[in-house]
């Protein structure tokens, strides 16, 4: 799931991004209204947690922009003001939740997690493809009767794979998939990804590599 946070307390902004990473999780980052409609202009998110109150552009505006681009994301809303009147604001502005400050992480990965499936990234919970099954939720992947631990990063590229259905995607789709947005374009990381998963799935190889085009699980 690929998840952008738009909030102008970096502080706060970079502990939820790194609290939904450790959860296996995409996750960019904007301080400012501005910020975040160029970074959706250029990649989809599945879920938005969008701070009301941004400078140069406020979060109202940036939720009512969402609506009028036809943006797949889901909009989580913060704020800190807790009145009914403006909770219904938000949700009338398009938000599809709400959430109050100060707000227990927990809370807003479980809000963020509902989101999610909503959109549909969570989905299917299990991938299956001959002996190997992938259970998306729980971070599991098993081939026979044997779970294979894998790092984060192998494990996006995996599931990447699989829920392409046999097309090919390469490497630099595989980078805007599972790496974030400081991912650098000329990287090795995803055949080096690649190289590694092959290893640990064991054989036969799942794996097929088309050269210089990209690769698939068929």
């Amino acid at each position: 799931m690929r998840v952008l946070v738009i909030e102008d307390d970096c502080v706060l902004a970079d502990l939820v991004a790194d609290g939904l990473r450790e959860r296996q999780m995409i996750v960019d980052v904007a301080y400012d209204g501005v910020e975040a409609l160029n970074k959706i202009s250029v990649t989809d998110y599945d879920v938005l947690i969008l701070d009301r109150d941004l400078p140069l552009l406020h979060g109202d505006a940036v939720c009512q922009a969402l609506v009028r681009m036809g943006s797949p994301g889901r909009v989580l809303m913060l704020t800190a003001a807790s009145a009914v009147e403006e909770r219904v604001e938000g949700l009338l502005l398009g938000a599809d939740d709400y959430l109050g400050k100060p707000f227990a992480f927990t809370e807003l990965v479980a809000r963020v997690v509902a989101l999610g499936r909503r959109s549909g990234s969570l989905t299917p919970t299990v991938i299956r493809r001959g002996d190997l099954a992938v259970d998306v939720g729980r971070h599991e992947v098993r081939r026979g009767e044997h779970f294979i631990n894998l790092t984060r990063k192998e494990f996006g590229v995996l599931v990447a794979l699989l829920r392409a259905d046999g097309q090919l995607i390469s490497a630099e789709q595989l980078l805007e998939r599972v790496w974030d947005e400081h991912a650098d374009p000329f990287s090795t990381a995803p055949r080096t990804t690649i190289k590694n998963l092959r290893a640990k799935l064991g054989a036969p190889d799942m794996i097929l590599t088309v050269t210089g085009r990209g690769y698939r699980i068929p």
